[in-house]
């Protein structure tokens, strides 16, 4: 760590605390322009590119004090979401539990991103909060970190980046081909354009040799199993709720591949795993004999929200009830063999991922330590870095 200095937070950039407009102005609300809070982050998050609440520039205009610009690092300090993180990808505003770094001239942003991730035991050992765990701005500003010069910080930044950009570029694919798998089953069963549907008679308004069915007569909801948070001990299978993973396991209760959905919690919720898995009591597991890459797409498809209940919950009996159309054992295989193809595409790519994420988990308190030094390193700076070079 020859050369490294020790700064304040607050050295490295321009500390702004988000803020939530008035929800009650709904023109502040409904627009184009991303409002980040921490349920948009995850702990492994990078650029942020889609926020569930968007906001209109009336909003950006009013809370001009708050707005912070494309390539902000944001550090959750508030709620037990303590520590997710994200990079702003254009202007925005975030929610009052964001700290956002504003990262000055003198500092690389992406190596400002790394070094919190790295620093966020730290960070979190400042906590002040008695329920909620809260590091104020004066706080966390004032939290002291150690850092190398910018052409070293760059350097860190491109060796950790080129995992990233890699990692989100997957990502993007991994997208591209489940939403191609969706578009073939809304094409085949919902707009009822499948392979040769001008030849088949239509008996009002359905295709000859489709059934009407209800959800209870082609598969069983069962229950997932309690699993407490301190018993989710390091493993190889993924422990599902009804938000997605939750956690990992060294058993398995259920043979991939596997269909999960949310019983409390996220209501309704359709999760997809494709190793063995551990699904706790928040959720349902799906066994059928039916297809489970038809049934995943034809569950997304359902609405399973009960809004005369009077606990927010999937009953098994409600959701038994839904209806459908269930088209001929023939139709459900042709799409099951496009579906099973573009899903192991994405399997692959995820199984890419997990291999990227170890390595570049193992190499970043490392780097950001100043262990491993990059000085004499021939890096070539990752193609998104030496556009950020030209700008």
């Amino acid at each position: 760590m020859k050369g490294w200095e020790t700064k304040q937070i607050k050295e490295l950039g321009r500390v702004i605390t988000g803020k939530t407009p008035p929800t009650g102005n709904r023109d502040f609300f409904d627009g184009d322009e991303l409002f980040v809070s921490p349920k948009d982050l995850d702990w492994n998050s990078y650029y942020v590119t889609q926020t569930e609440t968007r906001i209109s520039a009336k909003a950006l205009e009013k809370f001009k004090n708050q707005v912070i610009p494309c390539n902000a690092v944001m550090f959750t300090c508030l709620s037990f979401a303590f520590g997710k993180m994200g990079i702003a990808s254009k202007t925005c505003l975030t929610n009052q539990q964001i700290n956002s770094i504003i990262v000055n001239s003198e500092n690389n942003f992406k190596f400002v991103y790394y070094l919190l991730r790295a620093y966020e035991p730290i960070i979190f050992s400042y906590n002040s909060g008695i329920d909620t765990p809260i590091v104020p701005k004066s706080v966390f500003e004032s939290i002291k970190v150690k850092v190398p010069d910018k052409p070293e910080q760059e350097r860190i930044a491109a060796v950790l980046s080129a995992y990233d950009d890699l990692i989100e570029n997957n990502k993007r694919r991994i997208a591209l081909l489940e939403k191609m798998a969706e578009e073939i089953y809304r094409e085949w069963f919902v707009r009822m354009r499948f392979p040769g549907h001008e030849k088949v008679k239509v008996v009002k308004g359905v295709p000859e040799g489709w059934q009407i069915k209800r959800l209870g007569e082609i598969l069983k909801l069962c229950y997932g199993k309690a699993l407490k948070e301190d018993e989710r001990v390091p493993g190889d299978f993924p422990v599902f709720g009804s938000s997605g993973i939750v956690g990992m396991h060294k058993k398995a209760l259920v043979n991939a591949p596997g269909i999960i959905v949310g019983r409390k919690g996220n209501v309704g919720s359709i999760h997809w795993s494709d190793k063995d898995f551990f699904p706790i009591d928040t959720v349902y597991y799906v066994s059928s004999d039916i297809s489970v890459h038809y049934l995943y797409f034809m569950l997304e498809s359902m609405n399973f929200i009960n809004n005369d209940a009077a606990v927010p919950g999937l009953n098994r009996n409600q959701a038994y009830s839904n209806q459908f159309y269930l088209p001929p054992a023939s139709l459900i295989q042709k799409f099951s063999d496009y579906a099973r193809d573009l899903f192991a595409l994405r399997d692959n790519l995820n199984s890419q991922n997990n291999k990227l994420i170890a390595v570049r988990d193992s190499l970043h308190p490392r780097l950001i330590s100043g262990k491993l030094s990059v000085v004499n390193l021939d890096i070539q700076f990752p193609p998104s870095m030496q556009e950020e070079t030209v700008r």
